[in-house]
Formats: C-alpha cells, sequence, structure tokens
C-alpha cells in the first residue's frame, strides 16, 4: 500500500501541489520538498563546502518559501521560484560569515567529497595511482579556485556550469538582468583562468 502511495504522489503535478500547499496542505508541500530536496542541497553543498551548513540553509529556504508559498504566481516555474530563495539565503549567509570571519575568501579545509579529508595535509602520492592523484589534485584546484569567489560571482558559475541553467533562468533565480549574469560570468571566468593558470598550462 506504501509503494502505491508513493507512486500516486510521484504522479500528482507540480502545479496542484503548489496550489494545495498555497491553501495551506503541509503534506503537499512535504512533497514538494522531498522532490527538489536532493537537487536544493547539492546546489547549496557547492556554493558553501560544508554539509552541516547545507543541510542548515536547505532547511531555511524551504522555511522561507513555505512562509512565501501564498506569493508564488506562477509566473515561472516553481523550482525557479525556489532557486531564487535558495540563492538568497545561501548569498546571505556566505556574506555574513566572510563579515565575521574578517573578509578570507580562502579556506582550506573545502574540499569535494570523493577527496579524503586527510589528502590536503597527508601526501598520498605513493598510495594512489598517479593519474587518479593527478585528477584530485586538478578537481581539489579547481575547488578552492572558486571558493575565492564572491558568493554571486559563485553563484552564476555553478548555475551556468553545474546547473546547465540558461541565461534567463539564472535572471530570474538571481533576480537580476540577463546583461548582469553575462557579466558576472565573464568576471568569474577571468578569475579562475587566473587562479588556474598553472593548471592550464600543463594539462
Amino acid at each position: 500500500m506504501d509503494t502505491e502511495a508513493t507512486a500516486a504522489e510521484a504522479d500528482v503535478p507540480e502545479i496542484d501541489l503548489v496550489k494545495q500547499a498555497q491553501a495551506g496542505d503541509t503534506e503537499a508541500f512535504d512533497q514538494l520538498v522531498s522532490r527538489f530536496r536532493t537537487r536544493v542541497f547539492g546546489m547549496i553543498y557547492n556554493m558553501v563546502h560544508n554539509e552541516q551548513d547545507a543541510w542548515d540553509l536547505s532547511q531555511d529556504s524551504f522555511l522561507k518559501a513555505w512562509k512565501s508559498i501564498a506569493r508564488f504566481r506562477g509566473q515561472s516555474s516553481f523550482y525557479t521560484w525556489l532557486y531564487r530563495i535558495v540563492m538568497n539565503v545561501t548569498i546571505d549567509a556566505m556574506r555574513k560569515k566572510q563579515v565575521k570571519g574578517g573578509g578570507a575568501e580562502f579556506n582550506d579545509e573545502i574540499q569535494l567529497k570523493e577527496i579524503d579529508p586527510a589528502s590536503r595535509t597527508v601526501p598520498h602520492a605513493d598510495a594512489l595511482p598517479h593519474e587518479r592523484m593527478e585528477h584530485k589534485e586538478i578537481r581539489g584546484r579547481i575547488d578552492d579556485a572558486i571558493a575565492q569567489l564572491s558568493p554571486e560571482h559563485r553563484a552564476v558559475i555553478l548555475m551556468k556550469e553545474i546547473e546547465d541553467m540558461q541565461y534567463h533562468e539564472i535572471a530570474e533565480s538571481l533576480g537580476c538582468s540577463i546583461g548582469t549574469v553575462m557579466s558576472r560570468l565573464f568576471y568569474a571566468r577571468k578569475k579562475l583562468q587566473n587562479l588556474l593558470r598553472d593548471v592550464y598550462e600543463n594539462v
């Protein structure tokens, strides 16, 4: 019976769930959360590179979405509307953290999920195949470079390169013009190329 119920829930159109949630149906909103939780967490994690912070910001984002859902007018997809909330919550949190930390952008504790937590301080060259180690080092360098971007620049890079979103979708999600998105992408890519110049030269 549970399997049948789950299948039936999966068949409910997104717009119907939104309307039910707008009428105060918390179960309908829970279904929306279930549909988008993984993507939201993934995007936030790519921004903040801390699992606990990503979960906390995911919860904050969904809570804000629940409180604001009556204002959703369906002019864009629900996900684009939700994405805008997620980005606002995440960028605000990152700005506050930078202020508290004295403005330092670089964090040498940032790492990709597949990298061993000790790999930044303990050499593993003898324990891993050369190619695999090289690949991880490059991925780590790219990760560190992205971490040095401002929250706004980091957001557009991740939304374009990781999420493969269109310019107009990014603009809607960030509440800015397409020209602003293109400008931020240009400067973000330029900074990444400068930070990673030696990586590109040695590839």
